[in-house]
């Protein structure tokens, strides 16, 4: 959808090439699986940070190296970087659009989508982020998959025009801020219309495939989505309209180049060339961080 807020000089290109950057915006989850670096681009914890009650995004420097200096790259990566790995895409992405490369400009683009709508979800910038502490586990899945399964062809998806973004640090950080803002209505709602539904009313098995799934029911969920009122669906619609912007932005400020001399053709050897190139530039040796299912 972020490909229909973009200006006549970007559109076409990217309308070409909509199939692969819809197909390659999951690219980021499947690396989780196979790379040591992946799991804290997707999230911060930044309740984590919080001490005596005091608002954690008051504590965390937003400068990389200052937050740096503060708590050290270790405790940092533990916790999650989403906000500062956004930032550092914006600027590849800008690059890319200065050397003319459609394959880097395509790939980068794809992923930084996955890592900008990540930041639009109240449970990516929580360490309680499947619920496991509030006895909830499985409301990850819930917010962020089972009711857009369950609701996404009734959502609008006109957003409006991308617009340029003059600092995108600051772009990602208010996005996980606002994000963050939601995290205990998320939880309380859940809990709340738990209580409303008969224990076995909340789960369903339904068909998938050849399998047979047990997950939560059609009646639990929507009664859940309405108690959020167009939750998901607003913070859909903010991450299409950043994700639009950030390109529009990263096009700005390599030049405008013209998009149609990059051409339509995509080397799948080469994106998956300069996706291994990628994370051996990520990588500065093992990263421990503990286990994260966000």
């Amino acid at each position: 959808m972020a490909v229909f807020t973009l200006p006549p000089e970007m559109i076409s290109f990217y309308k070409k090439n909509i199939e692969f950057i819809t197909a390659h915006s999951v690219d980021p989850d499947k690396r989780r699986y196979a790379s040591e670096v992946e799991a804290p681009r997707h999230y911060i914890d930044i309740d984590h940070y919080s001490k005596d009650g005091q608002n954690p995004f008051e504590l965390m420097p937003r400068r990389w190296l200052d937050a740096v200096e503060k708590y050290s790259e270790d405790t940092l990566i533990a916790y999650g970087i989403v906000p500062w790995h956004i930032a550092s895409m914006t600027i590849w992405l800008t690059s890319s659009f200065e050397k003319g490369n459609a394959n880097d400009v395509l790939r980068l683009s794809a992923e930084i989508g996955h890592y900008i709508g990540d930041a639009h979800v109240p449970l990516h910038t929580t360490e309680n982020y499947n619920g496991q502490l509030t006895g909830q586990r499985g409301i990850h899945g819930l917010w962020e998959s089972r009711i857009p399964e369950l609701r996404a062809d009734d959502y609008d998806y006109l957003v409006g025009q991308a617009k340029y973004i003059d600092r995108p640090l600051d772009a990602a950080w208010n996005a996980v801020e606002e994000s963050h803002s939601f995290v205990d209505s998320v939880l309380f709602l859940e809990k709340l219309v738990s209580q409303q539904t008969p224990t076995d009313q909340k789960y369903a098995f339904e068909q998938r495939g050849a399998s047979t799934v047990k997950q939560y029911s059609q009646g639990f969920a929507l009664a859940y989505d309405r108690s959020m009122k167009k939750m998901v669906e607003l913070r859909m619609r903010k991450a299409i309209t950043m994700v639009g912007s950030i390109w529009y932005t990263a096009w700005i400020n390599a030049g405008q180049p013209n998009l149609e001399l990059l051409g339509e053709k995509v080397d799948l050897e080469t994106i998956a060339e300069e996706n291994k190139k990628t994370e051996e530039a990520f990588s500065k040796g093992k990263i421990k961080g503990r286990e994260h299912d966000h």
